[in-house]
């Protein structure tokens, strides 16, 4: 496709529960269009960018309305891209002002996981991580300090690159924890990460923080696994992440005490240096569970800052010795997931568990990668994330790359993707594969909407079993397929008459009011079988 035709499609796309906070219309990207030369090594990719990083044209929120602004430039990182030929669609949303892992901190709504179910986008780059593998863009910028440009990638299925401190440049982004910021990089591959990151990095003249620098590529890097690890009694995550094995095991004991320093120990309080003027000024424009979290850095003193630095120089010359014996360090991204309502039970403390393998990473001077692998039992999707020292970037890709996972997930379908119907080549042409038939539990209803798809709707008394189709698809291709859904239809978490449960096709029950109800049929064959005259 040319610049105007990937305009037309993404503009066709536009959209989804909290997503996006605002987009440059139709006509403005067409005439963005005109500008590239096709020889420019990103010409006429479309990206998306989270909203606290500023691009010229659009406001500037960090999720917060009562704090935006205009800016008169692109951010450092967001004009390299420009000048490669990269197309800015609009700007995604994020847990306000960069602040939490899991999408739920933002008044632009909370958007969910691209596999339904309830289930966490992530945050904070909850906006672009979901652009990405929702199908929308190939690639997003998010921000990274304690994890949000890889637990959100845990929670989406994408590729999450948190490169070393400063080889992105940060000017034009709104602080978190300045010292310790990053501009992160969703896509859908490894090899369009890649990419992006050879385009974007590199040391700016006007960014104090910026740095350049590389190590040589290790051929064969010594891979290290934990010696013991916590998954909060999710047994599904223990397992997809014992599919992968090491060469060596560590003790990473000293990296989870450094992450405890980030958001229970003085690190909190450098929000405040950036922030704090406009949280004093402005309270009730922040919300709640932000301000709770902002507000905690009053407790440190200058003496508790310095004693803080001291021991996390400590902890660093622990976790440098981990280099000695192995290269590349494997974790799972998240330990376990939650759902929305799960979170809203317990925000802070959930939050803290999301950022157990992540939190640490910023604070020693580590880069990072994360890629899917696989999903567990129940349709929930698996992720590893490789570190290395800073500066190990292209080790860190390569090493990725040549990672031994699994990368499909069992999809229900009920209606007209099922073997022979209309839209069953959206499965076959992505790779999917059929891997036999099931009942739903007893807890579904199926209706013949108005648009001439069958729509399966949970019930919470009434229902029946429904004759389903399980099919397999390759978790790469899960946001390609995902984009080519339309409400009332989505994904959701589908029960069967065994007890597992997977990933599936529901309807909104708003959508089913007046249509018919099929159910005494059993599924949408036996009703097109019949002649439509259950």
């Amino acid at each position: 496709m040319d610049a105007h035709e990937v305009v037309d499609a993404v503009t066709a796309k536009l959209g989804g529960e909290g997503v996006w906070i605002s987009t440059f219309t139709a006509a403005q990207l067409h005439r963005r269009a005109d500008e590239i030369d096709p020889a420019l090594p990103l010409a006429g990719v479309p990206f998306a960018v989270k909203d606290n990083i500023d691009v010229a044209g659009l406001p500037t929120t960090a999720a917060c309305p009562g704090f935006a602004y205009r800016p008169q430039r692109h951010a450092a990182v967001v004009q390299r891209l420009v000048d490669a030929g990269a197309i800015v669609i609009g700007k995604t949303n994020l847990d306000q002002f960069a602040t939490g892992l899991t999408g739920t901190r933002s008044p632009y709504g909370t958007p969910e996981s691209v596999f339904g179910g309830d289930l966490i986008s992530g945050g904070s780059s909850s906006g672009s991580a979901v652009a990405v593998a929702g199908g929308v863009v190939p690639f997003a910028l998010g921000t990274d300090t304690a994890g949000s440009g890889r637990v959100p990638a845990a929670l989406n299925g994408i590729v999450g690159v948190k490169p070393t401190r400063g080889l992105l440049s940060t000017l034009g982004v709104v602080p978190a924890c300045r010292s310790l910021d990053c501009v992160s990089i969703f896509a859908a591959d490894l090899p369009l990460a890649e990419r992006v990151l050879r385009v974007a990095r590199g040391r700016h003249p006007e960014d104090p923080w910026s740095r350049d620098g590389r190590r040589p590529v290790i051929a064969e890097p010594r891979i290290g696994v934990p010696e013991s690890l916590d998954f909060f009694a999710d047994a599904g995550q223990e397992k997809a992440f014992a599919r992968f094995a090491g060469d060596a095991t560590v003790d990473i004991g000293p990296l989870l005490e450094a992450g405890e320093l980030l958001y229970r120990g003085p690190w909190v309080a450098e929000r405040l240096a950036d922030l704090g003027g406009f949280l004093e000024a402005n309270p009730e424009a922040v919300l709640p569970v932000t301000r709770r979290v902002l507000e905690t850095g009053h407790r440190f003193s200058a003496a508790d800052a310095f004693a803080a630095q001291h021991r996390l120089q400590e902890l660093k010359s622990a976790a440098d010795r981990i280099w000695e014996r192995v290269d590349v360090l494997a974790l799972p991204t998240i330990g376990t997931t939650y759902t929305r309502a799960e979170i809203a039970e317990d925000p802070i403390g959930r939050n803290l568990t999301l950022g157990r393998y992540t939190q640490f990473a910023n604070l020693l001077d580590m880069a990072a990668v994360t890629v899917p692998n696989g999903f567990t039992a129940d349709g929930r999707p698996a992720s590893i994330t490789l570190f290395g020292p800073a500066f190990s970037d292209d080790t860190l890709m390569q090493s990725a790359r040549a990672l031994p996972v699994d990368d499909r997930i069992t999809i229900a379908v009920a209606g007209l993707h099922l073997s022979g119907e209309p839209r069953n080549g959206e499965l076959l042409d992505r790779g999917g594969t059929l891997v036999g038939t099931a009942r739903t539990a007893p807890h579904y209803r199926l209706y013949h909407l108005p648009s001439g798809a069958p729509g399966l709707v949970r019930v919470a008394e009434g229902g029946a079993a429904i004759d389903v189709e399980l099919w397999q698809l390759p978790a790469g291709q899960v946001g390609g397929f995902l984009a080519g859904i339309r409400a009332p239809l989505g994904l959701g978490r589908v029960g069967l008459d065994d007890g597992a449960e997977v990933t599936g096709f529901l309807c909104e029950a708003y959508a089913a009011a007046g249509a018919p109800d099929i159910t005494a049929s059993g599924g949408w064959r036996n009703y097109r079988r019949k002649g439509a005259n259950c």
